[in-house]
Order: C-alpha cells, then sequence, then structure tokens
C-alpha cells in the first residue's frame, strides 16, 4: 500500500521560508508545528507498519491532523497572525 507522507514541507512548499521564520519567531507557531509532526509521524507509522489500531484512533489522529495542519495553514497566510 502506497502511504504519502504529509510532512509540512510537502503539504506548503510555497512557504517553506514562512514556516522557518515562524518556527524560531513564534512559539505559538513552533508548538503547532511540533504536535503537527508528531501526530504525522503517529498516523504514517501506524499506516506503514499496518499497526492494529481501531478505526476510531486512526480517524481522530486524521481529525487531528487536519485541524492542526488548517490552523498552521492560517498562520502562514497571515503572516503569522492568528485569525480571529
Amino acid at each position: 500500500m502506497q502511504v504519502d507522507h504529509h510532512d509540512l514541507a510537502h503539504e506548503f512548499p510555497e512557504f517553506k521560508d514562512e514556516i522557518y521564520k515562524l518556527k524560531i519567531s513564534s512559539t505559538h507557531f513552533a508548538r503547532l508545528f511540533d504536535e503537527y509532526e508528531r501526530t504525522e509521524r503517529e498516523v504514517h507509522r501506524i499506516e506503514v507498519e499496518d499497526v492494529p489500531v481501531s478505526d476510531i484512533l486512526i480517524e481522530d489522529l486524521k481529525k487531528k491532523r487536519l485541524h492542526l495542519k488548517d490552523e498552521i495553514y492560517a498562520l502562514l497566510r497571515n503572516g503569522g497572525i492568528p485569525a480571529h
């Protein structure tokens, strides 16, 4: 089974420089980035290693990853300023 890796560099290549800048200038962004990467690694590990987990668990992890990605994208579009 082909499993795609969803790291932020591949998800948002047009924001590569902005991601780097925000990781070092914004603790909020850095926390979101780290949480996204941890969640992505866990989803990827489960899928690649075919780890037996419940459908609910993998769906919850994917929803969490998507929510984090949406929040990160909003920050990237707004120059690191949270949307209200």
